[in-house]
């Protein structure tokens, strides 16, 4: 699977962190954020990831700034993106698995290393549902529209 990247400055050390674990589960990595830690802009990554994401140029995305909130406010900006911030594993799988979301993300100041870790596992390894939830999934790509 690819999957595309996209951090800010203030998620650097983590994203590299995560990219070095998505690798070594057998993705490839698309990096498309900031490799320092001077002061950035996090709507750019959120946009390039969502873009990517929406053009099948990934398979899905995964974001990380602060909070996760920012980034993930400016993917989902992008047409049909379905980005959730994630804190803990429960939420990862749901998003996938019920929201059918193409990208996560989490905060660098939020959640450590290791339960990064875990969401990104439990998000890579559920599957959307369908059903009741595809349903829904229509009815938020209707209110795009």
């Amino acid at each position: 699977m690819k999957i595309a990247i996209g951090n800010d400055h203030a998620a650097t050390e983590l994203k590299f962190v995560i990219k070095d674990y998505v690798e070594s589960l057998g993705h490839e990595v698309i990096n498309f954020g900031t490799d320092d830690n001077e002061s950035c802009d996090y709507p750019a990554f959120g946009k390039a990831v969502g873009e990517a994401v929406v053009a099948k140029e990934a398979d899905c995305g995964i974001l990380i700034c602060g909070t996760g909130v920012g980034i993930s406010i400016a993917a989902n900006k992008v047409k049909g993106v379905r980005a959730a911030v994630c804190s803990d594993v429960a939420t990862a799988h749901l998003v996938k698995e019920h929201n059918n979301a193409n990208i996560i993300a989490f905060g660098a100041r939020i959640v450590g290393q290791e339960l990064a870790k875990d969401i990104v596992k439990a998000y890579l390894e559920a599957e959307f549902e369908g059903g009741r939830h595809q349903r829904r999934i229509d009815m938020i790509h209707d209110i795009e529209e």
